[in-house]
């Protein structure tokens, strides 16, 4: 996705230079920054790794209100480095133009107009080439910008880091948007093959105990967090049961084929409204041909593998199924206190296959497996402020605080989150009614 040659559609940078900006053609970075730009480098060029081979018109379409384009997401992860860390503290940067904070601004109020969402479908200009002259400017201008006066201020470094880890949750939500957009193509074209591997049997569900008592969730401090991560507080939590791994698209089969869809004692009053409403009848992406099920991915239309976890379930249908398999939903308390014990590893955006995998019966390891990658494990537990929250001060914000009603909380992440991204803290967060998102199951149960 490099910019052809030629003029600028739009204004450049004031040059470079100043008390906060150094000046990067006369030193070489101080060894402080060193880490901090080869980070910003590796994970700016794993988006653009991520959408190489995407045509201008793969990149330009929006295919629902919620969803956004591919060159949406690549500007406003460049209006987010430009507005928070730039025009922030580089005392003389100046904007690149200010007709795009409008366009790339996502949902922060505090700066004023901003284009709806349901119409970034609508940005045919700025063209592609234009977005992408622009992320190459900034990108230029916060290596330059790391490059000068050093140390950091702790208010720019945290700006750094909330950008850097914006970008990575902007890469899943660009795969989650990109594959609603190309399951809508009647040709339901392959934007990745998937990568061979081994045919497995998942391994039978089982379940571990897990003692009442009154435990610490939360992040602690130490190392990045999102605010509404924070602060570290003591939960009790009565005894439970845990499942071993993610329910599969077999065991969602069975619940398919016992009516589930069927039965409105087995959902939520506004969950049955959507299964009528909508016509939901199995996961988004499903679809019957004869008496076979099939589901669209990433790598193009394939047979629903019953050894898989279910993906693409909104809460509701995860609720439901719940029910009829006569469990629950896990709060997010029992989540994190059951993940404090388990590896940080699993299948994410690295390994490349951008789906679920089954869970090897094979696996001896001890303890509940698929905590971390595969599927977004929904939970019983609604997005709130922890008790003693407080938002980081300014527009930052309106980060998380204002999504803090009408969402379920989500833990672990999926086959297309960056695994740098993740830990045992990290709050996810959705509308019950959300499918597009790589969202799964993970059961539990009171313990008698």
């Amino acid at each position: 996705m490099s910019a052809p040659a030629g003029l600028r559609d739009t204004a450049r940078l004031e040059p470079a230079g100043g008390p906060d900006r150094g000046d990067p053609g006369t030193r070489a970075p101080d060894p402080g920054a060193r880490p901090l730009i080869a980070r910003f480098l590796q994970v700016r060029a794993a988006t653009e790794a991520l959408v190489a081979g995407l045509s201008p018109e793969d990149c330009a379409l929006q295919s629902m209100p919620k969803a956004s384009p591919v060159k949406w997401h690549l500007g406003h992860t460049t209006w987010f480095f430009e507005t928070f860390l730039l025009l922030s503290h580089a005392r003389r940067y100046r904007a690149y133009d200010d007709e795009f904070a409008p366009l790339f601004n996502s949902h922060f109020e505090s700066f004023g107009q901003r284009l709806p969402k349901e119409s970034r479908g609508l940005l045919s200009r700025p063209s592609l080439d234009a977005v992408t002259r622009y992320r190459t400017a900034v990108t230029e201008s916060v290596v330059e910008y790391l490059s000068g006066r050093w140390p950091l201020a702790p208010d720019a470094l945290a700006a750094f880091e909330l950008g850097v880890q914006h970008e990575q949750r902007e890469q899943e939500q660009i795969l989650a948007d990109l594959k609603h957009l190309l399951s809508s193509n009647p040709l339901r074209p392959v934007f990745r093959p998937l990568p061979l591997q081994a045919a497995t049997s998942a391994k039978p569900l089982t379940w571990f105990e897990c003692a009442e008592g009154l435990r610490e969730i939360g992040h602690d401090g130490a190392g990045f967090g999102f605010d509404n991560e924070r602060p570290r507080h003591r939960q009790f939590v009565e005894a439970f049961e845990f499942g071993s791994r993610l329910v599969t698209s077999g065991e969602y089969l069975d619940f398919i084929d016992d009516n589930g869809y069927g039965r409105p004692e087995l959902w939520m009053a506004d969950g049955w409204t959507h299964v009528k409403r909508l016509g939901w009848t199995a996961p988004l992406y499903w679809e019957r041909q004869g008496r076979r099920w099939m589901q669209y991915t990433l790598a193009g239309l394939r047979e629903v593998d019953p050894d898989e976890p279910v993906c693409h379930v909104s809460w509701y249908e995860a609720d439901a199924y719940a029910r009829w398999a006569k469990a629950r939903l896990p709060t997010e308390a029992e989540w994190e206190i059951v993940a404090h014990e388990a590896t940080q590893g699993g299948n994410f955006l690295e390994t490349g296959r951008l789906h679920p995998s089954p869970l090897s019966a094979l696996r001896v390891d001890w303890g509940p497996a698929q905590l971390f990658g595969d599927a977004w494990e929904w939970t019983s537990s609604v997005h709130q402020p922890f008790p003693g929250y407080a938002p980081v001060p300014g527009p930052l914000g309106e980060y998380n605080s204002r999504f803090m009603v009408n969402q379920f909380v989500l833990r672990g992440g999926s086959c297309a989150t960056p695994q740098a991204h993740i830990r045992v803290t990290y709050r996810n967060y959705r509308p019950p009614h959300a499918r597009w998102q790589f969202t799964g199951i993970r059961l539990a149960r009171r313990l008698a």
